[in-house]
């Protein structure tokens, strides 16, 4: 590849069907398992490996997981790369830190498929008991994985360039609010010693960083990739003629009016975004081009193994669910404001050949392990395979407006479809489900949706339909940026429709959140009635967790809307604990929050044996 010298406020525009990943050197062979020690790394590549990768999850080889998904992808690319795979970080010399020595080019730390933080800790801020990401479900990653690994190593390898990315380091790009401190916490790049950060889907980023530096470009003159950020000492940037869009700086950003209009002006911005901080300067580059169909193919078509490495013996909880998944998009266009993928992965859909599709699933159904059922295919949300925008390639896609609805928007449901019906017809494939959620308001309101929504029902839904239509009330469902109770209401009766006459029904399970911004008491005891009279109930639902970045995390920590500077109501304290519970009026647990949530909202009428069905009893249920 041709390297582009830049000056540091000029871009490489790289259109999106060139597969520029791949034509910088020639791919190395792809073994069994990613070496996650010096023995196997040794044998395999009879060199120090060019790229490290460090993972707070343990090691699973599946296109699912971010260090395998990274690592093959980067041995496509040229690159001999190794695995440190759940470092001990209470040990002070470091050692399984340096299990490999130093890299040829990099570290990269990637500390999860999960948030850290919200993968430690419930909504209520209880520690969890479990993590799903290690063997036996044991607690090992410490807070703010990223900064933590990122100083060991630097500590150990001071003149070694770091490369961060992965969610944590993605949506903490910049100052950010951070619920677990309550505070608003600087950009991660001011607090973690790292050269760049990788943000989003992050293969074309680093295998662009990993060419520039073995062309004999230092990592710290690396700063015009796309999909990147990097830091500038205030003197620099000062003396620099750098232009791009400027944050309030932190911490003057803390303030709440100061962060409502930052959340505002980045969500605004394009190209080169900039935040001072008190040491050092933020640049962010415009996000990296969507990788191509055929790049995409390319990736999700290396040999994983989707199993854990034959190393750990304990079993991995979290690969039991996707192990014969089918990833067969990127992107979501759906914007919900307490949703980061959006953020992280951008709304433009970038959709796999239904060739590259069916060669993955004929794999997978030769496995021994395979029992004849594919567990989930799709993405973030399933229905958007195939949905395409002609705008899309050669505008992207456009800023603060919702593609849902767009006349602009092309339909991919007869595509999937069709898909699903091919992969149905492999030998040994018995069941192919869909568990990644329907978008419900995506399916067509004619003859076609109709016929869609049969098959999907009768075919690819094990007994439930799993839907989200998060809440019923439309003043909450606005400030989600989700439809409101009419749209999922023509959908229940749709899909009521097609339960007559059976022997065997199926059931809507609908995901719900309670306390989130705009939330009041009221407007669950609305949704807890909606349940009841439509005989539906859900024993999970999700206390809103504000995560970094979104627009919902904005309006929890200043109480204003970013976009229209209105007051906004905040659920918080044991308002919270009353909102969930009042989902959950079956559970004699929460029987004394639901009376309290019932007489705040002015329904003592709901409580008491006379009002047979629509109410709760005057007196707790025994216990079990």
């Amino acid at each position: 590849m041709k390297d582009v010298q830049a000056s540091s406020n000029t871009l490489s525009l790289l259109p999106a069907n060139t597969i520029i990943m791949f034509t910088a050197r020639p791919p190395l062979p792809q073994p069994k398992y990613l070496p996650i020690q010096q023995a196997e790394a040794k044998k395999l590549w009879n060199k120090n490996p060019d790229i490290i990768l460090v993972s707070a999850d343990a090691y699973v080889d599946h296109p699912s997981f971010p260090t395998a998904l990274l690592g093959r992808t980067l041995i496509e690319a040229g690159y001999s790369v190794a695995v440190i795979s759940q470092p001990d970080w209470k040990d002070r010399s470091g050692k399984s830190f340096a299990e490999f020595g130093k890299p040829n080019l990099f570290f990269a730390v990637v500390p999860g498929a999960v948030d850290p933080m919200i993968n430690a800790y419930t909504p209520a801020l209880r520690k969890r008991r479990d993590d799903a990401y290690s063997p036996g479900g044991k607690l090992t990653r410490p807070d703010r994985t990223t900064i933590v690994y990122t100083n060991m190593l630097h500590r150990l390898y001071p003149d070694v360039p770091i490369i961060i990315g992965g969610v944590e380091a993605s949506l903490r790009r910049f100052a950010h609010y951070d619920y677990w401190s309550d505070s608003v916490r600087q950009g991660i790049l001011a607090d973690a010693p790292a050269t760049l950060l990788v943000y989003g889907m992050g293969e074309r980023a680093i295998c662009e960083i990993a060419h520039r530096m073995a062309s004999g470009v230092p990592a710290n003159e690396i700063r015009d990739v796309r999909g990147t950020c990097y830091t500038m000492s205030v003197g620099e940037y000062r003396k620099s003629d750098i232009k791009g869009t400027q944050l309030p700086a932190y911490p003057l950003v803390s303030e709440k009016p100061d962060f409502a209009a930052a959340w505002k002006t980045f969500s605004d911005a394009d190209g080169i975004i900039i935040q001072p901080h008190p040491k050092t300067v933020i640049v962010q580059n415009p996000p990296a081009v969507p990788l191509s169909t055929e790049e995409m193919d390319r990736i999700y078509e290396l040999p994983f193994a989707r199993r854990q490495h034959p190393a750990v013996k304990e079993t991995i909880p979290a690969l039991a669910p996707i192990q014969f998944s089918i990833i067969t998009h990127r992107g979501c266009f759906g914007a919900c404001s307490f949703c980061s993928i959006t953020h992280h992965q951008g709304k433009q859909i970038v959709s796999r050949s239904e060739e590259s599709i069916l060669r993955e699933a004929k794999r997978m159904a030769k496995m021994p392990e395979f029992r004849g059922t594919i567990s989930d295919v799709g993405g973030p949300s399933a229905n958007m395979y195939g949905a395409h925008c002609p705008k899309w390639e050669k505008h992207g896609a456009c800023k603060n407006k919702s593609c849902i609805g767009c006349p602009s928007l092309q339909d991919g449901t007869a595509r999937q479809l069709a898909l699903l019906s091919e992969i149905q017809k492999i030998p040994k494939v018995k069941h192919v489900f869909i568990s990644s959620g329907i978008r419900y308001d995506l399916i067509p309101e004619n003859a076609e949706g109709d016929a869609y929504l049969k098959t999907i029902s009768e075919s690819h839904i094990s007994g439930h339909m799993k839907v989200a239509p998060e809440h019923i009330s439309d003043r909450v469902t606005q400030m989600m940026n989700k439809p409101g109770e009419a749209v999922f209401e023509r959908f229940r009766r749709r899909f009521e429709k097609l339960q007559e006459g059976k022997q065997k029904r199926q059931y809507l399970v609908p995901y719900l959140m309670s306390s989130h911004p705009g939330c009041r008491i009221e407007d669950m005891v609305k949704l807890a009635l909606y349940l009841r009279e439509h005989n539906m109930y859900t024993e999970q639902v999700q206390d809103f967790t504000p995560s970094p970045m979104t627009l919902s995390t904005a309006m929890y920590y200043t109480g204003l809307h970013p976009f229209t500077g209105k007051r906004v109501y905040v659920p918080t304290g044991g308002e919270k604990r009353i909102q969930r519970a009042v989902l959950q009026w079956k559970d004699p647990k929460q029987y004394d929050l639901v009376v309290s949530g019932l007489l705040k909202a002015g329904r003592r009428d709901l409580i008491g044996d006379l009002v047979p069905n629509k109410g709760i009893p005057a007196r707790p249920p025994k216990r079990r």
